[in-house]
């Protein structure tokens, strides 16, 4: 079970939103890189990076900051937002990115995905954003009418390296993961999944050492890092022994 620290990039800062609303932003850190640094040396093993603003602009924004996060550490990190073709994949994953995660491109075109996966295998996520159980897009700025389980059905023999499992409703709030949605997925694909939005507190990450959790890749977290809810160690410790137990 990995839990990966996100990194989400607007206008070059290392800032949460809420509900996937760029005007409701917290700036947690300017320097992203500092930041990367930081979970690197607290005993993370990867980092979830998003490009807020090319998720808006369906091109890369922040492309400054996260090539000196990548040249600031030696994990891995999987990056999202703003990547809707090959060339920019292909950059990515030459500049260091070890997965890239395709969202909008996904819905809007599968074919591409596919190709991708095939052309770069365990290097393609997809990146599963829900809104009320509909797949989101474009920064989550549009719902569209495909279910989350449709869209991962469809790429089941891809060879997607994951699927990052989104509830909007829950992103940025500190509501909880939605652990029966996200266990729903991740029981109907063979994809490996990983849960993300609403990660707050101890209580979600005991709830993911629990034997019924040990199918998910991992789990992502944002604020409760970030303003303290969470304990970094004790967190990576839990999920740690959890795994041997499970093993």
């Amino acid at each position: 079970m990995i839990l990966f620290p996100a990194i989400d990039l607007k206008d070059g800062q290392c800032v949460r939103l809420k509900l996937g609303d760029m005007e409701q932003v917290t700036v947690f850190n300017d320097d992203p890189a500092a930041q990367a640094v930081a979970f690197e040396n607290a005993g993370f093993e990867w980092l979830h990076l998003v490009d807020l603003n090319g998720a808006f602009a369906g091109k890369p924004v922040n492309a400054g900051a996260v090539r000196a996060i990548l040249d600031a550490v030696d994990i891995p990190a999987q990056l999202g937002g703003g990547i809707r073709d090959m060339k920019t994949i292909e950059e990515w994953l030459e500049r260091g990115i070890r997965r890239v995660i395709l969202g909008t491109i996904a819905v809007r075109d599968p074919d591409l995905v596919r190709k991708a996966c095939r052309a770069f295998p365990g290097q393609v996520a997809i990146g599963i954003d829900a809104r009320g159980g509909k797949v989101a897009v474009e920064g989550w700025a549009e719902t569209s009418e495909l279910s989350a389980l449709d869209l991962a059905r469809r790429f089941e023999d891809a060879g997607a390296a994951a699927i990052i499992y989104t509830d909007i409703s829950r992103d940025g709030v500190l509501k909880g993961l939605n652990i029966p949605s996200t266990l729903e997925l991740a029981r109907a694909v063979s994809i490996p999944v990983i849960a993300s939005g609403g990660l707050a507190s101890m209580e979600d990450i005991r709830r993911l050492t629990q034997p019924d959790c040990a199918i998910l890749e991992g789990a992502i977290s944002g604020r409760a890092l970030y303003d303290g809810r969470l304990d970094w160690r004790e967190a990576l410790d839990l999920l740690q022994d959890a795994h041997k137990e499970n093993r």
